[in-house]
Parts: structure tokens; C-alpha cells; sequence
């Protein structure tokens, strides 16, 4: 009640209430110099690439698996909450397919392609909420566009100067990006990482799912990976530092699961 005569009082000042939920900021300016409409374009002919190749193969989960009624499911519950960290996912033809594969990975492409691997499933034994950890990660990815951005600061490297003035004053060489090929193995960098750890922290907070499963989730990834290394931690550093870096966000999205499970 407290908070929300704060909120009304706020706003009869014209001041802005408080954001409820994680604030990572903006995302990076530079990703601008990769056309966003041309990167999901090509996001959707690599996804649609790779489904094709897993379904030659037997490996691509059918509509009515019950893995991936489940996964997407999941991602039903979370989308809703995407554009309130990039708008354009209002636009974007998301999908959620699964492939059969012993690879510890899952990703979400440009444009809210979504794969989750077999593997992740079987060998974690994930919970429907540490699913949504997972999936909420990827997803953060592709809403903080960082493909985009890593593309243009790779390109920045490897472009001449006059060829990138080019680039910002009418994007006529848009194509010199190359990205065709790239997306499926990018990597991002540490930050990419945290930042990603918090934006899918709170949407699956925000869609129900409890957000102290990024801790078991973790606490599984560094067992495992004890065990065999992992693909999956090849590009995502984790031990007690990344669990540290969960539980430090946990007051800011503890209210969001709460008020979510309130208002079902």
C-alpha cells in the first residue's frame, strides 16, 4: 500500500516512479551499424537452414513432442515480456523448435529464433524453471542485440576507415558485414554474458518461473562439466562468480515472480 501511494504521489509531481525489475541500461550505439531488418533477415534463413539439416537427419523434434509442447510452453509465458527490453520483438515471428543432439546448448538467433538441444535437457535434468533460466538467457541475447553489436565492433577491426564512413553515412556497403555463417558460432564477450544473466532473470521472473533456478542451474552446468566438458560453458563462463553475480540480482526480480504468481 506504502509503494503505491509513493507511485501516485510520484506521479502528481510529474516525477517517474520507479522501474520495477533489473535496468541494464542501453544497448550498445555501434550495434547501429549493422541493419537490424537485414541480420534477423539472415538469422532466419540460418535457423531455417538448420532445421531443415536436423529434420534430414531424424533430429528435429516434431510439433507434437512432448519436449517441445513443453519448451514452448515455456517460451509462450515469456515472450509477452520481451519488448520491454527491445521493442522490436513486438515484430519478430518467434519459434521454438528442439533438436536431437547430445550438445549441451541452446540458443536464441536474431529475430527470436529459438533452438534448445537435447542434450541440455538429458544430461541437466532441467526443471521447467531452470528451462526458463536458460531460454531467458538466450532470449536476452537476441532482445540486447548482441550479435549486431559484436558484428560491428568486429568489422570496425577489420574495415578500412574510409570504408566504414561509408557505412555510417548511408549504409550502402551494409553487405560488407558478412554475416552469413557468423551467427551460429558467435561468441560474446563476459559482459554480453552477465548482461544476459539479468535480462533473462527477469523475464522469467516476470513470467512465473522462480529465478533462484539460475542458481541450481549453474550449480548443474559446473558438476557436469567436472564430468565432460561442456560446449555450452565454452562460451559461458560459470562457477561461483557467476553465481554470485545471480543471487547479488535476486532482490530486484524476487518481486516480479511474486507479483506474477499473485496475478495467477
Amino acid at each position: 500500500m506504502l509503494r503505491a501511494l509513493i507511485a501516485l504521489a510520484l506521479l502528481g509531481l510529474g516525477l517517474p516512479a520507479q522501474a520495477e525489475g533489473v535496468d541494464v541500461g542501453k544497448p550498445s550505439s555501434v550495434r547501429n551499424l549493422v541493419p537490424a531488418g537485414a541480420l534477423e533477415n539472415q538469422a532466419a534463413q540460418d535457423y531455417g537452414q538448420l532445421k531443415r539439416q536436423a529434420a534430414a537427419k531424424g533430429a528435429l523434434g516434431p510439433d507434437d513432442h512432448p519436449q517441445v509442447r513443453r519448451l514452448r510452453a515455456i517460451a509462450a509465458r515469456m515472450i509477452p515480456f520481451a519488448d520491454r527490453f527491445n521493442p522490436r520483438a513486438r515484430q519478430w515471428t518467434w519459434e521454438v523448435n528442439l533438436i536431437g543432439s547430445k550438445q549441451v546448448n541452446a540458443f536464441c538467433m536474431p529475430g527470436g529464433k529459438i533452438a534448445v538441444y537435447t542434450g541440455i535437457l538429458d544430461t541437466l535434468k532441467l526443471t521447467d524453471d531452470e528451462v526458463a533460466i536458460v531460454m531467458g538467457h538466450e532470449i536476452a541475447h537476441a532482445l540486447r542485440e548482441h550479435a549486431r553489436a559484436r558484428l560491428a565492433k568486429s568489422q570496425i577491426t577489420n574495415l578500412g576507415a574510409n570504408l566504414l564512413g561509408e557505412l555510417v553515412g548511408g549504409g550502402r556497403y551494409a553487405g560488407a558485414f558478412q554475416v552469413g555463417g557468423n551467427l551460429l558460432s558467435l561468441k560474446f564477450s563476459r559482459d554480453d554474458e552477465s548482461e544476459a544473466d539479468v535480462v533473462g532473470l527477469d523475464l522469467a521472473a516476470r513470467a512465473g518461473f522462480d529465478p533462484r533456478a539460475g542458481i541450481s542451474l549453474w550449480q548443474k552446468m559446473a558438476a557436469a562439466n567436472s564430468r565432460a566438458p561442456l560446449e555450452f560453458l565454452s562460451t559461458h563462463p560459470a562457477g561461483d562468480h557467476r553465481i554470485k553475480e545471480i543471487e547479488k540480482h535476486l532482490p530486484e526480480v524476487m518481486p516480479l515472480y511474486a507479483k506474477a504468481h499473485r496475478e495467477h
